[in-house]
């Protein structure tokens, strides 16, 4: 650590300069506080030890300046006309200590090790929030027309607390959007919460985001402080909200129009400070029109609408995607794989399952590279764009089954269609579908579909 030494006694002056340099500080001394302020002007230093008595420029003047110059450096003030006034002074001012003198060696280096210590704590915090920082608010990928409006728009809806409605088919990474939009608010230092409305059930949905009270149910032990609670402060982002219990809508609307929420098992009422972003996968206005949604919760919403385009309508950031997926996955050598023939058909194809589909075919592209005939297993994925649908059979069925039963067959009978070709594999099933992995595994607990261990 650098640090300077301001000490008009000479012999002092070199005590303490031997002791520091022995001790590991790179010194640098000077004996008058003229000196000091030249050296605080043109050199950046870890920690100022300064006398309080100098001639011309003393040491409150030094601490004024290398607070200001240098807000990062701590400074310690040392004399041997001590009083409680100055003490107080320099500490008001920002000294980070006082050492009266004459004073031990060891209790200079005491100081000083705290100093180290508060300063390695801070490196790693800094360290430890760019690390989050990169996985928390993972960059949008794109230099399409429509994506570098969608940033542009971003950034713009970021700045209010308006409720933001993100609209856009699976895979094409409305979490995200979410997390941007959090990240250049004014919340960004406080919690995001993500909520899959999709994968938790209605029973356990209400509980989990407005919390509940000991002995509100059977099972409910102890209170349960819920999402929007959590989030107070921040942002909570309702994924899926097409999926959002009808029951339940009319409680989400009161915390949209009145900011507070009642825990299960409660008439208390809690004010919350909660922006919330919603996403859907499909029109609301639809579900509006068929009274499965509440068409003024629908309004409330969606008073910020944000669409992103699906990957067929912007093609133009396959290559940079596809580069951005080796990286992710560190294997940035092997972006040469992406052949101008390989490339030209992933231009071709139209990616059902958008992103999340590109993701896991470069995931492909890495897993198989090393085995011989890997480009006929990546290239049958997208010569024709039918390799990863299911094909019902083309003999005419008969219809004789109410239709939730018959939708939940024939949902049941794709799925094992998809664990079949994956070799009851979840996640290639999930890719194979191109639905999320946890939205799978949901359907599977729902249909009671039980995995075979080979």
């Amino acid at each position: 650590m650098k640090l300077l030494l301001i000490e008009d006694e000479k012999l002092t002056r070199i005590t303490l300069t031997d002791t520091l340099s022995n001790n590991g500080f790179q010194v640098t001394s000077c004996e008058s506080g003229t000196e000091g302020l030249e050296k605080i002007r043109t050199e950046k230093f870890d920690i100022i030890i300064t006398d309080l008595r100098l001639p011309k420029v003393n040491g409150l003047d030094i601490l004024k300046e290398a607070l200001e110059l240098q807000p990062g450096s701590k400074v310690i003030i040392m004399t041997a006309y001590a009083t409680a006034e100055n003490a107080v002074e320099a500490l008001k001012i920002g000294a980070y200590d006082y050492l009266i003198k004459p004073f031990s060696p060891d209790k200079l280096l005491a100081t000083l090790e705290h100093i180290r210590s508060l300063k390695r704590i801070q490196q790693e915090n800094i360290q430890l929030k760019q690390k989050l920082g990169r996985f928390e608010n993972r960059e949008i990928i794109g230099e399409s027309p429509q994506m570098l409006r969608l940033m542009e728009t971003v950034r713009s809806v970021a700045k209010n607390n308006y409720t933001v409605l993100i609209q856009g088919e699976s895979g094409t990474g409305k979490e995200l959007v979410a997390r941007a939009l959090h990240f250049y608010s004014k919340r960004a230092n406080n919690a995001f919460i993500p909520v899959s409305c999709s994968s938790l059930p209605p029973t356990l949905l209400e509980s989990e985001l407005f919390g509940h009270e000991r002995g509100a149910f059977t099972g409910a032990t102890k209170t349960h402080i819920g999402f929007f609670e959590r989030a107070d402060g921040g942002t909570i982002f309702l994924d899926d909200i097409d999926d959002f219990p009808l029951h339940l809508q009319v409680k989400l609307l009161r915390v949209l129009q009145e900011k507070e929420i009642t825990r299960v098992g409660s008439t208390k009422t809690i004010k919350v400070n909660v922006r919330v972003i919603a996403a859907t996968k499909v029109d609301l206005m639809n579900l509006v029109k068929e009274e499965k949604f509440r068409q003024d919760l629908y309004y409330r919403l969606n008073i910020i609408p944000v669409k992103i385009p699906p990957l067929r309508e912007r093609k133009k950031d396959i290559p940079l995607l596809s580069e951005h997926f080796f990286i992710k996955y560190g294997a940035k050598e092997k972006i040469k794989l992406l052949s101008p023939e390989l490339l030209q058909k992933m231009l071709n194809y139209d990616w059902p399952g958008n992103v999340r589909e590109l993701e896991n075919f470069i995931e492909k592209i890495i897993a198989l590279s090393d085995i011989d005939g890997w480009e006929k297993e990546v290239f049958a994925h997208i010569s024709t764009g039918k390799e990863n649908l299911f094909s019902p059979s083309d003999k005419e069925e008969k219809f004789d089954l109410p239709f939730e039963e018959y939708i939940r067959r024939k949902e049941e009978e794709i799925i094992k269609w998809a664990l079949r070709r994956s070799n009851n594999n979840i996640s290639k099933a999930a890719s194979l579908l191109a639905l999320p992995r946890t939205t799978l595994r949901s359907k599977l607990e729902k249909l009671n579909i039980l995995i075979e261990k080979k």
